[in-house]
């Protein structure tokens, strides 16, 4: 289902008991992470947070804050407007698979346009409820009844201690390639420098910084637009893997099978949804310098140090005049952003089998932050099929971030870390099953030696086959239970009175 705001998505989620209120006063300054890392850290993520009275600099915002909102998987099965991650795969897979691929980059041609035929394409509206209030810098705002005048009256959040500052965790950042004219739709976290000036942390290998270089290269100033809230599928999309040139906006209109709304923006000619429920406008100068952006506390479990990035400039702020604002923290796992990371991975894991049919599972373990550790079952049947799977998967768009990947037989489950592990321990040979490459790696990872450049390595921990690797021994058999005493062991005990 599509939901016409945050709000309303908030108010589904309290409907749903899935929601806690927080009336009492509690600083943006630290306060605020602390309540919500104990929640994100109970059992199955806990409950959404909204702070009905978030303070900043010791007053009240006229702005509630909602975090976790997305931190449980039913949450994320509510966001996908469905009744499982599972049942959007599902009808996903069947989309695609009208016409099978012949490769991963006709594969994801063929789901854009798939998509496209769902009638997902977003329509251009000329009004909606995030223009209700209006305010252009430099100019006298266009309604009298603005109450945020700058950027630091938001209950933007001082996550950790040694942040340098507050940041923006759930932003949906709008760009459009110089060239094409292809929209993208990214997540990346904005620094606050000054009431309207802010970071822009798009890594290197993300498409909202090719789009930058390109305005860089052409000196031309580049047009940048940033919406938070409205549906809350909007901040999945732009969290999603999607391969450059696919519009996360298309996915967005599909997941919630009605298109979405764009409206021009108040000061650059970038679309936002209008149904967003606060938009930032502005843009990028290429003729001025980079400016250091951090420390900043992150999902690594540790502190990014500072590096430069671009300033990006505020023209105008839009919003509702009911606007939530949607927040998010990182840090040492489990935390809310596993379950927008396992519900990225379950939505493509059909689209990844087409294109390697001997996949049966995938898993982000939360102990490995998506990009450090992968598990990966197989369905084996022929020599050194693991190590297919590993170069592949590090050939498949983000897959090419990850640090390790331990490849098991097709009756593990990858989602249980013990059960892949005790694989690991019985059926690898250390200089025999061990893989070592080198590769792009993540912006965010302080282990590797040289930023954004890696090693990698593939564990294969499945059966080996006659002479696979040099393996000349017999395979012996797990050690299983047979079914039929399994089942007559079930009857005898529930025979049994209950004591």
């Amino acid at each position: 289902m599509a939901f016409d705001s945050f709000r309303d998505f908030v108010n589904r989620l309290e409907a749903e008991g899935e929601l806690r209120r927080i009336s009492t006063p509690v600083a943006t300054e630290l306060e605020i992470t602390e309540v919500a890392d104990r929640e994100m850290k109970k059992p199955g993520g806990g409950k959404a947070l909204l702070f009905e009275q978030p303070t900043v600099n010791g007053k009240p915002s006229p702005i509630p804050l909602a975090i976790n909102t997305y931190g449980s998987e039913k949450r994320m099965a509510m966001v996908l407007g469905r009744d499982s991650v599972e049942d959007a795969a599902a009808e996903l897979n069947k989309l695609v698979k009208a016409k099978p691929p012949t490769s991963l980059s006709e594969t994801f041609n063929l789901l854009g346009t798939a998509l496209d035929l769902r009638h997902a394409k977003p329509k251009k509206v000329k009004s909606g409820p995030s223009k209700e209030v209006i305010q252009l810098f430099d100019k006298s705002p266009s309604t009298t009844n603005s109450q945020l005048p700058t950027l630091l009256n938001f209950p933007i959040q001082q996550c950790w201690p040694q942040d340098a500052g507050r940041f923006l965790t759930l932003p949906c950042v709008v760009t459009h390639d110089p060239d094409t004219g292809d929209r993208n739709l990214g997540m990346y976290r904005m620094q606050v420098f000054d009431e309207r000036t802010t970071a822009l942390h798009w890594q290197l290998q993300k498409v909202a910084a090719r789009h930058g270089r390109r305005y860089y290269e052409k000196g031309e100033r580049m047009p940048v637009s940033v919406f938070l809230g409205g549906d809350p599928v909007y901040a999945f999309c732009a969290s999603a893997p999607l391969p450059d040139g696919l519009d996360e906006l298309l996915l967005a209109g599909w997941l919630r099978k009605k298109s979405v709304p764009l409206i021009k923006c108040e000061t650059n000619d970038l679309e936002v949804p209008a149904d967003a429920d606060i938009v930032l406008e502005g843009y990028v100068d290429p003729t001025e310098p980079l400016r250091d952006e951090g420390p900043f506390g992150d999902h690594t479990g540790y502190y990014t140090l500072p590096e430069p990035y671009p300033a990006f400039h505020l023209t105008a702020i839009t919003h509702r005049k009911d606007a939530i604002y949607p927040s998010t923290i990182v840090g040492q796992p489990p935390m809310e952003d596993f379950h927008l990371g396992g519900a990225s991975v379950r939505l493509f894991l059909p689209i990844l089998k087409m294109n390697f049919p001997e996949l049966v599972d995938l898993a982000l373990p939360a102990e490995g932050v998506f990009h450090n550790l992968v598990f990966v079952s197989i369905k084996k049947t022929y020599p050194m099929q693991a190590y297919k799977i590993m170069h592949g998967l590090w050939g498949a768009g983000q897959m090419m971030f990850a640090k390790y990947i331990i490849v098991v037989d097709e009756d593990v489950d990858v989602h249980n870390t013990s059960e892949v592990l005790f694989r690991v321990g019985a059926c690898t040979d250390p200089q025999r099953d061990a893989l070592f490459s080198r590769g792009p790696a993540d912006v965010l990872d302080h282990a590797t030696t040289e930023m954004a450049i890696g090693s990698k390595m593939g564990l294969d921990a499945t059966h080996k086959l006659p002479g696979e690797s040099g393996f000349h021994r017999e395979w012996p058999p797990i050690i299983k239970m047979d079914e039929a005493v399994k089942n007559k062991v079930d009857s005898i005990l529930n025979q049994q009175p209950n004591k």
